[in-house]
């Protein structure tokens, strides 16, 4: 089964951070309780209870508004979104599975586990820099604000999986 996307009562992505994504399940339950309109439907899914039956939503819409984190919270995810999921040593891209999480000082050497201090790396770059300080990433490590994660998150390709979300990811 396939994924939902989440919109804000003002129609944009509650979230871009991995993209607002629910359940097709919690799609029927907020259904069901009314906290959601429907903007479009799976039309090739129909789930059925004793006494309802329903499509499954592709699209919906928060009846309230929800308000939005004016911080960016350090996570793998959005470490490699801010660096564009590319090794910061050898600039090459990958996807998250050959990605690493990389202390430009190392936990050992008194480094801490923060935005100014860890890179995404390939793990062969990861395995030759090791514990050591002499590799240098091609770029500085920083604290993005969520409106530079979420420029960098809309250069990406972000998941489509159905043919309306387009129309709501701009």
């Amino acid at each position: 089964m396939s994924d939902v996307l989440l919109l804000n009562a003002d129609a944009q992505p509650t979230n871009y951070l991995p993209l607002s994504l629910i359940s097709w399940k919690a799609s029927i339950t907020y259904l069901w309780m009314d906290k959601i309109t429907v903007l479009d439907w799976y039309d090739d899914w129909l789930v059925r209870s004793t006494n309802w039956e329903t499509k499954v939503p592709a699209v919906v819409m928060l009846k309230k508004m929800q308000r939005r984190r004016a911080y960016s919270r350090f996570s793998k995810t959005n470490l490699f979104i801010r660096d564009l999921y590319t090794c910061q040593y050898c600039r090459k891209s990958y996807t998250r599975r050959d990605l690493t999480l990389d202390h430009v000082v190392p936990l050992s050497r008194g480094g801490e586990t923060a935005w100014e201090n860890v890179v995404a790396a390939c793990v062969s770059c990861n395995s030759k820099k090791a514990n050591k300080t002499d590799m240098k990433p091609k770029s500085a490590p920083y604290k993005p604000d969520y409106f530079d994660l979420v420029a960098k998150c809309k250069r990406l390709d972000l998941p489509n999986k159905h043919k309306s979300w387009s129309t709501y990811i701009s």
